[in-house]
């Protein structure tokens, strides 16, 4: 088998026949880390603003 059919047209053919799997599980893996991104932000924003109006609460109440 001559160098170039195996470093070169086996990927191609790959790819053409796995092309749309692989870009398929990528846009998915890419979606879901999006996705647990906005959630750990919305996560961390919701206890930023409940510590802050349950300290807020205490220090009103002392005086």
């Amino acid at each position: 088998m001559p160098w170039w059919l195996k470093w070169v047209a086996v990927p191609v053919i790959a790819l053409v026949v796995f092309g749309g799997l692989i870009a398929g599980i990528v846009g998915f893996v890419i979606g879901l880390l999006f996705k647990l991104l906005i959630f750990v932000a919305l996560v961390g924003g919701l206890v930023y603003v409940v510590r802050k109006f349950t300290s807020g609460s205490s220090s009103r109440s002392d005086w």
